[in-house]
């Protein structure tokens, strides 16, 4: 049986609770309970359709082995960084925030979006709390540690790791360099003229009381930190491609990575200070926020997903810069790993190729979806998991953060995509 185009309308409809329901009715929104009981409404009547229709199967496999991964990863990567307290109060001036993004966009290529996001965002807006204009910051924040600093290695974004269990080298993502840096590069400089005029703007006392409440830096729970590094290793060497078990072996062993990220949760708990978390105000609401709305996302794209797959060959897409724009823009509003690997899907039809091919499509295709997926992620909330996980504990801290619309209109249609397209006429021409 055939997927129609309006079994996608609960989708669409997820979408427009996200990003309308904060603005209307502000309140309802707070209480995780009324997100969960909204959520339901849309994905269980997808999912009883999925399965009466025959897609059983599809709906498991979204639910088991892509969003269960996904969430794991954020939960395990949420708590460990949770447990890191970067104690101390820099001055809050350009210079040093300037800093703070930069060693945010280095390490989210590392240690992946999320765990770079989630270990740096607090104390970003602990340097900041003497401030008044924040929100530019947390929003640059967004996309330069939360997205675009992940593209040079399959640990940085989900995506990429996907590409790599594809046939992509561990190594092939660091000839995006050139685009990471230029993309850097465009985001900090602007950032540098919009900080250096906000902070102008900011009243003596605010910048007397900045210098004040000054304290040197400090690092507790450290021992998190070897933690992160089991975190990677696991992303890294987890999988069927080290472990082929993993692929037809018993159950228990497909979720062995899975399995792996409690264990490393656990020792995070037992093993970090109580004292440290409640300095660092953790909380269950936000990644659980990010777990309710996901599962929505998750279940409702189904349909959407599935079109998309039966209609490829209608795309149209041939040309790198087409499918840069087509992973990229649906990336902004889907998660963007199925995107990613949808789209990889599509290059793979198009051959076969003439020269060297990597991961079995052409260089320049694995390229523009690599960047799309990567880099569109912080067009939108929904464009990456860890930028309603940001949005989340800066709205903890007291930053007045845009809704869905208001984050576009103010930062990436006016900011973020002019960046974007010029980087697309530079690497990837037409």
């Amino acid at each position: 049986m055939e997927v129609k185009l309006w079994m996608a309308i609960p989708f669409a409809l997820m979408l427009i609770l996200i990003a309308l329901t904060p603005l209307l009715f502000p309140r309802f929104w707070e209480s995780n309970r009324n997100k969960l009981a909204a959520t339901l409404i849309l994905a269980v009547p997808t999912a009883v359709a999925l399965i009466c229709m025959g897609f059983g199967d599809k709906l498991a496999h979204q639910i088991f082995f892509d969003y269960i991964p996904f969430i794991m990863l954020l939960l395990t990567l949420y708590v460990v960084t949770g447990g890191i307290r970067i104690k101390g109060d820099i001055v809050a001036t350009p210079t040093v925030n300037t800093l703070i993004l930069l060693l945010g966009y280095i390490l989210a290529s590392v240690m992946g979006t999320t765990g770079a996001a989630m270990l740096l965002i607090r104390f970003l807006l602990d340097t900041n709390k003497q401030r008044k204009y924040r929100t530019h910051t947390v929003l640059f924040f967004i996309a330069m540690v939360a997205n675009g600093g992940g593209v040079l290695t399959p640990l940085g974004d989900p995506p990429l790791f996907l590409l790599y269990l594809r046939g992509a080298p561990f190594d092939w993502f660091l000839k995006l360099a050139g685009e990471w840096f230029f993309l850097g590069l465009a985001l900090i400089s602007i950032y540098i003229i919009m900080d250096r005029r906000y902070y102008k703007m900011e009243t003596r006392e605010n910048r007397k009381r900045d210098i004040k409440e000054a304290s040197p830096l400090r690092v507790r729970g450290t021992v998190n930190f070897f933690l992160l590094l089991l975190v990677v290793l696991a992303v890294m060497f987890v999988n069927p491609a080290y472990i082929p078990a993993m692929e037809n072996g018993p159950v228990v062993l497909k979720f062995l990575r899975e399995i792996l990220f409690a264990g490393i949760i656990l020792l995070s708990w037992k093993m970090t200070k109580k004292g440290i978390r409640n300095i660092n105000h953790f909380s269950w609401k936000p990644i659980a926020e990010v777990a309710i709305l996901f599962i929505g996302i998750f279940i409702t794209m189904i349909p959407a997903m599935m079109y998309l797959n039966a209609h490829a060959g209608e795309l149209g897409l041939k040309e790198a810069w087409e499918f840069y724009y087509a992973t990229g823009l649906l990336s902004a509003f889907l998660d963007n790993s199925p995107t990613a690997v949808a789209f990889y899907e599509v290059a793979t039809g198009l051959g076969p190729f003439e020269g060297a091919t990597v991961a079995g499509i052409a260089p320049e295709l694995l390229q523009a979806i690599s960047l799309g997926a990567v880099f569109f992620g912080s067009l939108t909330y929904i464009g990456n998991g860890p930028n309603f996980m940001v949005k989340s504990i800066a709205e903890q801290e007291g930053v007045e953060m845009p809704g869905f619309f208001g984050y576009m209109w103010k930062f990436s249609l006016r900011i973020l995509l002019p960046i974007l397209i010029v980087l697309q006429l530079l690497f990837l021409g037409f």
